[in-house]
């Protein structure tokens, strides 16, 4: 098979290469592979609704779905009756992924309910399917890389098991992790009341939403001291605190010596 061929229809054989697309499929479109194939195919679901059927099984996917269907199972899937199903995809092997991060199970879906790890997501499948078509330098190991990073992120939700509106909290902390905290607005973007998030935020982590933020910015100024030459005030600075003084009293408060200290120890 010649790979330069970027509109190859995909036969179900493994080549050892990435195979990506990006589709918006009328109720029409179904692929049947009786005897399965050879790769894995996963897919993420933009929008509409599309369904998979596996031996003794139908499984829908909506939108915010990654599914995962194993090498070898034989399936037939398509669009639901009704329906546009709007999905990017991409076919790999195994050969070339941690098993650990692999489902023993023939299918899995997995939803995705936060909208910042949504976006990451569609961002990093629009990266393999460019990398998959241009085929640059390293093209199959980025396309690897993606995928891996997809696959990551799915064995971590299924870890964490968080509320989506506490890790789409978290990920606004660590975004505006210089900028002076605002409840308000952090609820704003939530979506919930200040009282209502700043509860559920404790009942979920175990920490207030201030001591998180502190948190994640003195682990931060630990990694940058350990790791950078920059002065302890530029890293105050860099992590978000205004206030030397308060900066030493948190690093303190959460190693128990105070910045200067801990520099001379690394």
């Amino acid at each position: 098979m010649n790979f330069d061929n970027r509109t190859f229809r995909y036969d179900g054989e493994a080549y050892g290469i990435v195979i990506a697309g990006h589709f918006d499929k009328s109720d029409t479109y179904v692929t049947k592979r009786p005897q399965g194939m050879t790769d894995w195919l996963i897919t993420y679901t933009l929008s509409g609704e599309g369904y998979f059927m596996t031996p003794g099984k139908e499984t829908l996917c909506k939108s915010g779905d990654v599914t995962l269907l194993r090498a070898g199972t034989p399936h037939q899937y398509g669009t639901v009756k009704g329906q546009n199903w709007h999905f990017v995809w991409a076919h790999f092997s195994d050969r070339f992924m941690e098993s650990s991060l692999l489902p023993e199970a023939d299918i899995l879906v997995q939803p995705v309910d936060n909208s910042s790890s949504r976006k990451r997501i569609y961002r990093t499948f629009k990266k393999i399917i460019n990398d998959s078509r241009e085929r640059g330098e390293y093209w199959h190991e980025l396309c690897l890389n993606g995928l891996r990073e997809i696959l990551i992120l799915l064995a971590q939700k299924s870890i964490q098991r968080l509320d989506a509106r506490i890790e789409e909290a978290l990920n606004y902390l660590s975004l505006h992790m210089r900028k002076p905290l605002r409840i308000e607005e952090l609820s704003r973007n939530i979506g919930l009341s200040p009282s209502r998030l700043s509860h559920l935020f404790k009942e979920s982590t175990g920490y207030s939403i201030i001591d998180t933020l502190n948190r994640m910015r003195i682990r931060q100024a630990a990694l940058m001291i350990e790791h950078t030459d920059r002065s302890l005030t530029e890293i105050a600075f860099d992590v978000g605190y205004q206030n030397y003084n308060h900066f030493t009293n948190q690093f303190r408060k959460h190693y128990g010596v105070n910045p200067g200290s801990y520099k001379k120890t690394t």
